[in-house]
């Protein structure tokens, strides 16, 4: 989510984040407010928001804002907003709300006049929320600012408060076997600041949860975990994939040529096909799943992987990893 830029804000101005950092802290909400956290299924819950920041390749001026709501459970698409921000305000850790969240902030509002049947019930933000070098992550802050209940997803352990990335910390997430199992993520001063969650089978590099707003960290596991069909929330994977895109729409408008993908000719090499799954390209040159062996589309649709931008012949790289398509089996990363 976040991109470092150069120089650094004077001291007066960090004092002045902390400060208002403190303020905010004071409001955060770190229980259950809503019927539906409670619930074991989550019933009443029927949309679930996403927020994300993407840069534009050599420019950390330069980003994609995006927020999404999805359905819940089906975890479809219901609403989209990206649009080209320009960020001002240099990356210091700890600090990540004061140049991303005025513009993250700004699309909850719009949805909020726009189209208020559609706000999403909780946002997951890819950022940490109490487990924070002052407790106050982007999530929480998030949260206070939109009323919202906010969960934190980060994918590196945020090293605080005696917190360790060591050995002890990896035979932990060895210890987690399936998708839903988790640990808590106990400070040095006793308080359990998170959780770290395998959140899919297949994925063996955990999550770390926490708390934003206006939720229990353990509601906040669950919902996480129901909400990935890969190793991120939907929510989250989604306003990434889609604010991605939007930067290479743009560019393409302007004229700015593509980059590229930065991947040797030995990763580029098509790999063998898994057995009984034709590598054979469709006769008919059509980009998108029309184009694609009916067979491996028939596999693919039922994964529910297809993306719709397969084109015969050639590879196609998603910028999520997390992301399995038809260009994972001609690379031979099919699971």
């Amino acid at each position: 989510m976040a991109r470092k830029a150069a120089g650094k804000p004077p001291e007066e101005i960090l004092l002045d984040w902390k400060r208002e950092q403190a303020s905010l802290k004071a409001r955060v909400v770190d229980r259950d407010t809503e019927a539906w956290q409670r619930d074991p299924a989550f019933s009443g819950l029927q949309r679930v928001g996403g927020v994300d920041v993407s840069f534009v390749k050599d420019d950390s001026g330069s980003a994609c804002a995006s927020l999404v709501v999805l359905s819940y459970p089906e975890l479809e698409v219901l609403y989209e907003d990206c649009r080209m921000v320009t960020l001002t305000a240099p990356y210091v850790s700890g600090f990540l709300a004061f140049r991303e969240l005025p513009f993250l902030v700004d699309a909850v509002q719009q949805l909020r006049q726009r189209e208020p049947r559609l706000m999403p019930q909780v946002l997951f933000v890819d950022g940490n929320g109490v487990l924070h070098h002052r407790g106050f992550g982007v999530a929480c802050h998030l949260g206070v600012l939109t009323d919202l209940p906010c969960i934190g997803v980060a994918k590196k352990l945020l090293q605080v408060d005696g917190l360790e990335n060591n050995a002890l910390h990896k035979e932990k997430i060895q210890l987690l076997k399936a998708g839903g199992d988790s640990f808590p993520l106990m400070g040095g001063s006793g308080t359990v600041l998170g959780r770290a969650l395998r959140s899919h089978d297949h994925s063996t590099k955990p999550l770390y949860v926490s708390v934003g707003h206006k939720i229990s960290l353990e509601a906040a596991v669950r919902l996480t975990h129901s909400c990935c069909k890969f190793r991120i929330p939907e929510p989250v994977r989604q306003a990434d994939i889609r604010s991605r895109d939007y930067i290479r729409r743009t560019q393409e408008v302007q004229g700015v040529p593509a980059p590229p993908s930065g991947r040797s000719k030995e990763a580029q090499r098509p790999k063998a096909c898994p057995q009984g799954v034709s590598e054979e390209p469709a006769a008919a040159s059509v980009g998108g799943e029309q184009g694609m062996p009916e067979k491996q589309r028939g596999l693919l649709e039922r994964r529910g992987d297809t993306c719709g931008r397969w084109e015969p012949g050639l590879l196609h790289v998603h910028e999520d990893e997390t992301r399995l398509c038809a260009c994972a089996h001609v690379r031979g990363r099919w699971p």
